[in-house]
């Protein structure tokens, strides 16, 4: 996407790999809306703590990091030895995959170079594979976010008002997005809607990262607190739900997304809005049997008892909200059943929860 900057407006990728430094450049997410900063990450440790810590975050965005992580990890290897060789690529892959459990892309990513390094017969080719098939494998997930965006523009009407949820933009991806997809796609065809960003909280990713992205772009929009999306669809003041999400079951159709998803699914079931789910390929999980088996990750409790701003002086702080001595919980995601899900739109087309097991062999599974 083009963002402006002091003035000045250039072209971004969320991910990118510096080959000669073997370094990943990654937008700093956690400084924004205040501040754009770009930082590198020096080898595959920095880059799973980046994923971990949510310097970068987003399905398609962790994919790539990954998948750039196993690559950087994979050209520090130095030495012949291809049995030493093969255990420290296990071990670089481990590392990444234990950043952030509960989103398959990856894993699925990780996978994707791995395959395409077996095929070189010395160290020397592997190396050089796995940077070839991450980058294949950023490349491909801007393709799918392009193709989810004309698959999805149709649902867009003008006038329409839309709720989206938490960040699948394409700050959560290499580049355009998944749940903001059709939005741009809409725009470019000249249609005007309004879009309601969820706050989305403990991290707010709504309406620090989803809104940023939306005024970027010039599209309209107003951030809303999490719990007045039912209030506003019973005055009928929400038409279309898009989300993201950062793992779904090609058996069942069930949707593992940030915290609160669940909740708007269940919303939109009781008023009559149809809820549709953006996934780029990468997203599908292929092996689990039932949303039960997802692993959900739950943070610190810091993010729930307080938050992070800009103080007075421009500087990032941390502020205490919550009652001294009080604990808490902080799942980072929820599960939503198939039925409360009107559509999954994919670079394939849109299909019922249901239909992706028996497409299967068309989404890649």
């Amino acid at each position: 996407m083009n963002v402006t900057v002091h003035g000045r407006t250039r072209h971004y990728r969320t991910v990118s790999f510096d080959a000669r430094r073997n370094a990943l450049r990654l937008i700093e997410q956690r400084l924004l809306p205040h501040q754009f900063k770009i930082v590198t990450t020096q080898n595959f440790r920095e880059t799973a703590r980046a994923i971990q810590d949510m310097v970068v975050r987003g399905a398609g965005a962790i994919g790539a990091t990954a998948a750039y992580g196993l690559a950087q990890g994979t050209r520090a290897f130095r030495g012949a030895s291809f049995e030493k060789f093969q255990q420290h690529v296990e071990q670089v892959y481990q590392t990444l995959k234990a950043a952030r459990p509960t989103a398959v892309d990856p894993v699925n990513a990780m996978n994707q170079v791995r395959a395409a390094m077996n095929v070189g017969e010395t160290v020397a080719e592997q190396q050089s594979l796995a940077l070839a098939a991450a980058e294949k494998f950023a490349d491909e997930d801007v393709a799918h976010c392009e193709a989810i965006g004309r698959h999805g523009a149709p649902l867009l009407r003008d006038g329409m008002r839309v709720l989206t949820h938490c960040n699948a933009g394409w700050l959560a991806f290499v580049d355009v997005g998944s749940a903001t997809a059709p939005m741009y796609a809409a725009q470019v065809e000249g249609k005007k809607f309004h879009v309601f960003c969820d706050e989305t909280r403990p991290r707010s990713q709504g309406a620090t990262l989803t809104a940023w992205e939306l005024a970027q772009q010039k599209i309209s929009h107003d951030i809303i607190a999490d719990n007045a999306a039912g209030h506003l669809m019973q005055r009928g003041e929400i038409d279309l739900v898009i989300v993201g999400s950062d793992r779904t079951l090609g058996r069942t159709g069930e949707v593992a997304n940030k915290i609160g998803t669940y909740t708007k699914a269940v919303l939109a079931k009781r008023h009559g809005i149809p809820f549709y789910v953006a996934i780029p390929l990468s997203t599908i999980d292929w092996n689990l049997k039932a949303g039960t088996e997802i692993p959900i990750e739950e943070r610190h409790a810091e993010e729930v008892l307080g938050s992070w701003g800009v103080n007075a002086r421009g500087r990032r702080a941390y502020v205490r909200v919550a009652n001294p001595g009080s604990s808490a919980r902080n799942p980072s995601f929820d599960v939503t059943p198939p039925e409360l899900i009107t559509g999954i739109i994919t670079p394939e087309g849109i299909f019922k929860p249901r239909e992706l097991w028996k497409d299967r062999k068309r989404l890649g599974g």
